[in-house]
């Protein structure tokens, strides 16, 4: 049964599709104020539309993922699971997601969850084989969980902090994705995509990524000035944090080469995701 599990686990990457459905419960906070069962079915909705959507990308790249040291231990490429299993998780996920969005969050959170299979399951998947720079616009999937929570809480398409939100999202996976291409590039390379380490030098690289880092930082700040933030302590540990943050991406660029570790960096910016989203939920439940 463990194994089970953990072939699920691995084909759903439920880890990174608890934190989806943890943005789209944010979302949903944000917008309504409260606690309530809607935001639990919405998150649940994220949760399962994310881990199919996994599977169904899984499926599709199981021939590239077995040329890659990263992904060639995955459930398809590993004989873990079958094709056919995995197309039927994937497909039982997406619809109870599809269901549980429309239940909780109404056509609105429905169109979100459709939307964002779409485009990482179409554009994204197909653009990855075509451009090294296919994660610019794959970063959108990131922003689409708290809008759909946005929503789905009775918040507005014209509501600014809507935009601020989607913005911060989006932002932080850029970053996120491009510091594993430097821990991982000549794999995409050998499996035959595109990748930016063969358009930029390393070094070229910390430098773009701490762009993208330092406007992460600056667009959770903006979220913060938009008056959505209410305790002064928060709005000080949001400060403290995104400082932290920019010093992280900063110190890499500092770095010689042989220096230069990423994965520390890329887990700096996991744990940043996690606290913010954390100071903004707190700033929520126990601030007002």
């Amino acid at each position: 049964m463990p194994e089970v599990f953990l072939t699920y686990n691995a084909l759903g990457r439920m880890l990174i599709s608890l934190f989806a459905g943890l943005s789209a419960m944010l979302g949903h906070l944000l917008a309504g104020y409260y606690v309530s069962a809607g935001m639990f079915g919405t998150g649940l909705g994220v949760f399962l539309v994310s881990c199919g959507a996994s599977g169904f990308n899984q499926c599709q790249e199981q021939k590239t993922d077995a040329l890659m040291e990263r992904t060639k231990g995955r459930p398809l490429p590993s004989g873990g699971i079958t094709l056919r299993r995995a197309l039927t998780f994937s497909t039982l996920c997406t619809l109870a997601g599809l269901l549980s969005l429309l239940l909780a969050g109404g056509i609105a959170a429905l169109c979100g969850g459709l939307f964002a299979i779409s485009w990482y399951n179409g554009l994204y998947t197909v653009l990855k084989k075509k451009t090294s720079f296919a994660t610019v616009p794959g970063a959108l999937v990131g922003a689409i969980p708290p809008a759909i929570g946005w929503l789905a809480g009775g918040g507005s398409y014209a509501d600014p902090i809507l935009l601020t939100l989607c913005l911060f999202f989006f932002l932080w996976q850029v970053p996120h994705f491009w510091l594993l291409v430097i821990a991982c590039g000549s794999q995409y390379e050998k499996a035959g995509l595109p990748s930016l380490t063969r358009v930029f030098s390393e070094a070229q690289l910390r430098r773009i990524i701490f762009v993208w880092i330092s406007a992460t930082a600056v667009s959770c700040l903006l979220l913060s000035s938009t008056g959505i933030v209410h305790s002064s302590i928060i709005h000080a540990a949001l400060i403290a944090l995104s400082s932290w943050l920019v010093w992280n991406g900063l110190n890499p660029v500092l770095r010689r080469s042989a220096e230069y570790a990423p994965v520390p960096v890329f887990r700096k910016t996991n744990y940043y995701l996690l606290m913010v989203m954390l100071l903004l939920t707190a700033d929520k439940l126990f601030m007002l």
